[in-house]
């Protein structure tokens, strides 16, 4: 992983709460939980932007499971 140093001006309230939510955690840690649920639910409202838009779209075959082995 690569890392970026960088200054960041940030609401000393909100980072607050965070640090006192997810005790143990470090800034960097906190602000890169953060971040990764934001791109988590980025990706979540794009998924759902989509609305199921293939209509006709069938289930896949499934494979059936011998019991025997």
């Amino acid at each position: 992983m690569r890392r970026r140093r960088t200054t960041l001006d940030l609401d000393a309230e909100l980072l607050a709460e965070a640090e006192r939510n997810r005790k143990g955690m470090t800034r960097t840690a906190t602000i890169e939980e953060a971040l990764r649920a934001l791109i988590a639910r980025d990706a979540a409202e794009r998924l759902a932007a989509l609305g199921g838009s293939a209509r006709d779209a069938r289930a896949p075959r499934r494979r059936r499971v011998d019991e025997a082995r």
